[in-house]
């Protein structure tokens, strides 16, 4: 398989320097590398883009997540392997990434206040932000259809 076209972030010059802010803004917030991945592939799966499934495996097994906490992302719920921490970011995660399945508002309350129970506000901010510059590539991605396995930089 073969990408439609190159990236568009990188066929305009501004984009990828503003994405490239975005990115060192992130790095600010002081999230853990490893729930920064946890959050993005959950984001991957749930978007069907196969090419950050891919990324965000390769960079969770750098991270040195376990096996099974990488094979489990899908089903987060009933799995063992994450912390009350992991578990709000992953159900912020499906909340913001799944707008137009909600029946009620994207954020309820009291997911608000279990994620400010876990997260500082910088924190928080990393999180959100990842979220959806994950989802913003995503689309980007599955738009092109940008194949798994794929490296940028």
């Amino acid at each position: 398989m073969q990408a439609r076209m190159k990236n568009p972030a990188y066929v305009l010059p501004g984009a990828v320097k503003g994405i490239g802010t975005l990115i060192q803004g992130i790095g600010e917030g002081g999230l853990s590398q490893e729930v920064a991945e946890i959050v993005g592939l959950r984001t991957s799966q749930i978007n069907g883009c196969s090419a950050c499934v891919h990324g965000h495996v390769v960079n969770l097994r750098k991270a040195g997540a376990s096996e099974e906490r990488i094979a489990s992302v899908a089903a987060w719920r009933e799995a063992p392997y994450f912390s009350d921490a992991e578990r709000a970011a992953l159900q912020l995660t499906e909340s913001v990434t799944r707008l137009a399945d909600r029946s009620h508002e994207s954020v309820p309350d009291a997911l608000w206040d279990e994620i400010a129970d876990h997260f500082d506000e910088k924190e928080v901010s990393a999180l959100i932000l990842t979220i959806a510059l994950t989802n913003m590539f995503n689309r980007i991605n599955t738009t092109i259809r940008e194949p798994a396995g794929t490296t940028w930089g």
